[in-house]
This record gives C-alpha cells, structure tokens and sequence, in this order.
C-alpha cells in the first residue's frame, strides 16, 4: 500500500514498436504478481499497436497524439512540435488525474512528454533502456529519473553511473527446456531429424532483406541438404510461398508467424535474425548460433550497436543489411559446416543471458513508491 491506505499506483509510458511494447506488458505483469494490488495505467501514443495489445492484455490505456521527429529539414516538424506541446499538456493532466506512485518509461514516443511531466511534478521515475545505444530522449530524461534499468554493460558513456542497473530485458519466457523439445518440435514442424535446421526470423511483420536473401539462396540450401524454417512476416508470406513452391524443394518450410516459438527455437541448430533488443535478450536464453542482420530503418541505428556488443565478444556473427543478398545464405551454411564456431558462439551467447529481468526491474519500481 501507498499513502494512506490506498493501493500503489504506477504509469507505464511508451511502446510503438514490440521492442518496446512487450518489456512494458511484462513489467507490469511482474508488478501485478509481487504487488496484486498495484493500480497499472498504461500512456501510449494513438494509432500505435500499444492501443490495441496493452488492452487486450488486461490494462487500461490513454493515448496521445504525438509523433516523430524528420531527421531532415522539414514542414512536417511544424506539426510534429504541435503535437509534443499537446501531449505534454494532456499527459500532465493524465498525472494529475491518475496520481501515480512512480512513473516507468520504456521508450518510444509517448514516454518523453510522460517522464518528463513526471519529473516536473517530483514524481519518481525509472527508465528502461532495451538497447546498447541509448536514444536522445532517454539521455534528456535520465539526469532527473531515479533509477535507469539496462540490458547492456557500459552504459554509464549514455547515463549517471550511479543510478544504471544492469538488469536486462524483460522476454517471452525462460527457454530452459528447449532440449527435450526437439522431436516435437521437428514433429510439429514437419522437420527431418537427420538434417540440419536454420532457422530464418524478420520479426511479425517481416525483414525485405532477409526475405530476398533467403529467397534467393534456396538453390544453395538444397545443394547442402539443409533445411530452412522461415518466418516470413505477413507482408511478405504470400510471395516467400510461391518462390518456394516454384523452387520444388521439400528442405523449406515457411510460416507467416509463428506462434511456438519455444518449438521453432528448439528445432533451430543456428538462427538468422534481426537485432532488436528484446530479441537478442531472448537469443541469450535460447543459447544457440546466431548470424544478426541489423535493420539499418531504425532510429540512431541501434539495431549494429546491439549486435557489435555480441560479436565483439565472440557471442554472435553479423552480416549487414547491404552485404546480406550475397553474403547472407553462404556465411549461415558455412557456420553449419563449422562445428567448432558454432559452439563457441553458442557457449558465449550463453553467458550474456539475465533471466528474471521482469522482476527484477518491478521490485526496482516498488522500491521508488514513497510508502
């Protein structure tokens, strides 16, 4: 409890993209098991995927009507700047309205105006950092936040080290058990158990890149007789299955989304993936060999400082967005010929892994509530 008996009640700001959004849903999870009382409110910005998924998973949600900056000299900003004005006034009077115990930001373009408010009002604020590259407006609101939650060492470059904790990013699930999953998992996927598996990830929406680069190098992976679960993204689903069928090859399997992603992982011997932060946290868990294709369509481009932290620990390979048609396909068949890389990555990965950052971060919002 908070204050005179009442229950604790906490503002989480941000999302946008799932990056964002789904460490915030699971720190608010973490909050309700510790603290089942807690009152939880959710400020996103309208139009964004938070108004529908925070909802669907069981809290209540304001929006406001902001955006982006141009990164170049535009008309645009003109609106832009309207925009953050009347977000900063709207989320104050959310504040003011909800009076929060401490105010959590995850980033994205709602957090800013929140925090920031927050600050102003001398509520406590905590802001978790996904990525090894922090963002502009994260380093404006850390001198004033209490505490600065991060995936990634070396972060005092970007914030006070006095107030960094290194507590990684909040994933899906532990993966623990990935091992004693493979046959149903190349069950379920319909996999032959005597071949290898690379598993290729764009994200829910899909990576173009990637996509053409697997696309493209069908040919090598039937050659080597290895075989490709491929998680297209559902913009580029229909086009990647009828490549695939005018290929007439059994060694590819291609799914829109994935669902089991516990399954797909446990029936992965390497994986081809993008490098946002949450997904690289969840790589670590799962522990396999890992080629990251950084999207290069991201602000500050954060995704190739999160995958240079990995691979300038041996943790993991990179293959840039413009080397990837060429190179991408002939570096992951060469790890799958190369035994002894493949387990160096693997060990590697494997100790960057930080389970429990859910609530770990939760107890670290719990600590800020002036009781």
């Amino acid at each position: 409890m908070s204050g005179a008996g009442r229950n604790i009640k906490i503002i989480i700001s941000g999302g946008g993209t799932g990056g964002h959004l789904f460490p915030a849903i699971a720190i608010a999870n973490a909050l309700r098991r510790i603290e089942p009382g807690a009152e939880i409110l959710f400020v996103g910005a309208t139009g964004r995927m938070e108004m529908q998924k925070v909802p669907e998973a069981g809290y209540a949600i304001e929006g406001l009507e902001i955006a982006g900056f141009v990164r170049s000299i535009s008309l645009k900003n003109v609106t832009v700047l309207g925009k953050l004005f009347r977000s900063m006034l709207k989320a104050k009077k959310i504040i003011r309205r909800f009076n929060p115990d401490v105010v959590v930001g995850v980033g994205g373009y709602a957090s800013g105006p929140v925090l920031k408010q927050a600050q102003r009002m001398g509520i406590p604020t905590l802001i978790q950092e996904q990525n090894s590259y922090a963002g502009v407006t994260n380093k404006l609101l850390a001198r004033k936040a209490e505490r600065i939650c991060v995936a990634y060492e070396g972060m005092e470059k970007y914030f006070p080290e006095d107030k960094i904790m290194l507590t990684g990013n909040p994933v899906r699930q532990a993966y623990d058990n990935l091992e004693s999953l493979r046959s149903e998992a190349l069950e379920h996927f319909r996999l032959d158990a005597g071949r290898q598996v690379i598993l290729v990830l764009g994200g829910s929406l899909g990576a173009g890149t990637i996509n053409n680069s697997v696309g493209g190098g069908i040919g090598l992976v039937a050659e080597e007789g290895v075989q490709v679960l491929w998680q297209t993204g559902s913009h580029y689903y229909d086009r990647m299955r009828e490549l695939t069928e005018a290929a007439r090859t059994e060694c590819v399997r291609v799914a829109g989304f994935i669902n089991r992603m516990d399954l797909a992982y446990a029936a992965a011997d390497i994986i081809i993936s993008r490098a946002g932060a949450g997904t690289i946290s969840e790589l670590a868990l799962v522990g396999k060999p890992v080629i990251l294709v950084p999207s290069p369509n991201v602000a500050e481009d954060h995704q190739t400082h999160n995958a240079m932290a990995l691979v300038n620990k041996v943790a993991a390979l990179l293959v840039t967005d413009a080397e990837a048609p060429s190179a991408l396909m002939e570096t992951a068949l060469a790890l799958v010929r190369d035994m002894s890389k493949r387990t160096i990555l693997s060990e590697n990965i494997k100790r960057l892994a930080i389970r429990n950052a859910d609530e770990v971060i939760a107890r670290e919002v719990l600590k800020l509530v002036k009781r």
